[in-house]
């Protein structure tokens, strides 16, 4: 049995009973307390719940009211049982409000409830946290809330300085949700099989997000979307979870080129950086004045370069300078390349708009993921 459902919200005192019964039985409590040779002043301690019953007093109440002694001591007995269990749940919860005060220092609560992740239960809300950023304590919390905001994307970057805790909430949603992903077993020999069936997958822009969950869930990659939390402008992660790598992403831009580099470049650091170690993972935050790391370099270059040699791509923006950007002259020639490669001609043009910084650019292609 959960005693713990058991517990009242009041005690309820014998006195309480005697008094009813009194009444009901239309005798005054100055006439009980004559019967039963008890001072008033006594008896009114009692019905006030000021004083317990003793077997003295529960053996009197039995000869004039013929209710059993043993009725009158187990209701005193649960009486004071209830007053210590009460007790003792109130500084439980006096202790889970303080607990909670501080679980609100590094997590985003507010926004965790909005996503119905949280409930309106306290105790289970302070076990849901601890299940999802994998602790058992607040000073474990705030440790690793610590070692995560210590990352270079943190320092270097003021546009975050107000966004620490969801995006490091974001992070631990996305490792305990991918968690229950089951998959394939993961073999890196099959990488560039891999990359071509995204490739063709994303030529033809079919129902993309399940299919490249499908072919990567094939080749032992768990793969999720989970919607970024306010102010976090995370594009994706990647990580080891389990016996598999594991790639989420939030789908902050929803173009077909954006989503087809973040899943090539996330792909990057799981074959080039997770795959042999097992230990590290990357948070891969959209920020203009962040400086990349030299993985991070080499996870846009690997992205990259499935898709176009890097050769070619020189050639063809020295032959096509940003200077000399001439219309639907330069627009053929990007067709052209993205046919020669077959590529969607988003992803092209995407490349050529990110290296000239030619966002404005817009041609008559569909480049909204279907």
């Amino acid at each position: 049995m959960n005693t713990k459902s058991a517990i009242p919200h009041i005690a309820i005192h014998p006195g309480f009973f005697l008094k009813e019964e009194l009444v009901s039985r239309e005798i005054s409590q100055s006439e009980f307390a004559h019967d039963i040779d008890m001072p008033k002043t006594v008896l009114s301690e009692i019905i006030n719940e000021k004083r317990s019953v003793t077997p003295e007093i529960a053996v009197n109440f039995e000869k004039v009211l013929g209710i059993p002694a043993k009725f009158w001591l187990d209701f005193q007995s649960s009486y004071d049982i209830d007053k210590v269990r009460i007790r003792e749940k109130n500084k439980c919860k006096n202790n889970e409000i303080e607990l909670w005060q501080m679980i609100k220092q590094f997590v985003p609560v507010n926004l965790l409830t909005k996503r119905k992740i949280l409930g309106n239960s306290l105790s289970s809300n302070i076990t849901k946290v601890w299940e999802i950023f994998g602790v058992q304590s607040v000073e474990d919390l705030g440790s690793m809330y610590e070692n995560h905001t210590s990352l270079s994307f943190y320092k270097k970057s003021e546009k975050l300085r107000n966004d620490e805790k969801n995006i490091f909430a974001w992070s631990k949603l996305a490792q305990w949700q991918v968690k229950s992903e089951v998959v394939g077993r993961f073999v890196p020999e099959n990488m560039n099989e891999v990359v071509a069936e995204l490739k063709a997958l994303f030529l033809l822009n079919s129902d993309v997000i399940n299919n490249t969950k499908r072919i990567l869930s094939k080749h032992g990659i768990k793969f999720l979307i989970v919607e970024k939390l306010n102010q976090s402008p995370i594009d994706g992660y990647s990580f080891w979870s389990g016996d598999n790598p594991a790639i989420v992403l939030t789908l902050r831009k929803k173009n077909l080129d954006n989503f087809a580099f973040a899943v090539l470049h996330e792909l990057g650091h799981v074959y080039l950086h997770i795959y042999p170690n097992h230990s590290e993972d990357f948070l891969d935050v959209d920020c203009a004045d962040l400086e990349t790391s030299i993985k991070e370099d080499e996870a846009n270059s690997f992205a990259s370069q499935q898709f176009i040699d890097e050769k070619i791509w020189a050639n063809f923006l020295a032959d096509n300078p940003k200077f000399e950007y001439k219309g639907q002259s330069t627009e053929r020639k990007l067709n052209q390349l993205a046919q020669t490669f077959g590529l969607p001609q988003c992803i092209v043009w995407g490349r050529y708009k990110h290296d000239t910084k030619q966002y404005k650019i817009r041609g008559q292609i569909l480049s909204t993921i279907q």
